[in-house]
């Protein structure tokens, strides 16, 4: 995407808070799956899967679906959608807005080819139609509970990993927790500021088997 390109802000469907599988079923079905199958998501799936990451639970105080240490905050969130991997939105790469529940897109085109190899060349990742990467600011936290915050942001990234887990088994899609990868290409992909540092990569799809 070029500097003068207008960014692509795609309102995300509003979440459900009610679903047909119950929390224990879900845990009790939870699996590492690493291989999918080529069919897109739907906008509705990717939107409940951004939502319990770090959507908000309550308008008012503005608290969201992990818990965070001090209410700080400093998970971000990003999207890689592969060609044809949602329906209604193009392959690019993009930032879910958390304040108003949409995506921003940050570039255009099948994203997966270089995050995968920034991945140590994990077929997952190229495979999947998406993949949701967890970013963290450390100095949000920090700023509170210095050299704390690592332990609190890392227990708030699996927070996050593990309602991602759990929503993809209720909605029947599947994924793995990724965290052997190349920090800087990553970051490089992303094209992340000195402040953002990757965590956490999660491909996200229907499950080959």
């Amino acid at each position: 995407m070029s500097p003068s390109d207008k960014p692509t802000t795609i309102k995300l469907p509003a979440p459900q808070t009610k679903g047909n599988t119950s929390v224990e079923e879900t845990i009790a079905r939870r699996r590492s799956v690493r291989s999918f199958r080529n069919q897109p998501l739907s906008l509705s799936q990717l939107s409940q899967m951004l939502w319990v990451a770090q959507g908000v639970t309550d308008d008012e105080i503005g608290f969201r679906a992990v818990p965070s240490a001090g209410a700080a905050y400093p998970l971000e969130l990003f999207v890689s959608i592969g060609k044809s991997g949602v329906d209604g939105i193009e392959a690019g790469l993009y930032h879910y807005e958390v304040s108003t529940h949409s995506l921003r897109q940050l570039k255009n085109g099948d994203p997966r080819p270089a995050l995968a190899a920034a991945a140590l060349g994990q077929r997952c990742i190229s495979q999947a139609p998406v993949t949701l990467i967890i970013g963290a600011v450390y100095d949000r936290t920090a700023r509170r509970y210095g050299q704390r915050a690592a332990r609190y942001i890392a227990m708030e990234a699996g927070h996050a990993g593990q309602n991602v887990h759990l929503e993809a088994v209720a909605l029947g899609l599947a994924t793995v927790m990724v965290g052997a990868f190349d920090d800087d290409e990553v970051a490089a992909v992303l094209e992340f500021d000195k402040t953002l540092e990757p965590l956490y990569m999660m491909p996200v799809g229907w499950p080959a088997r």
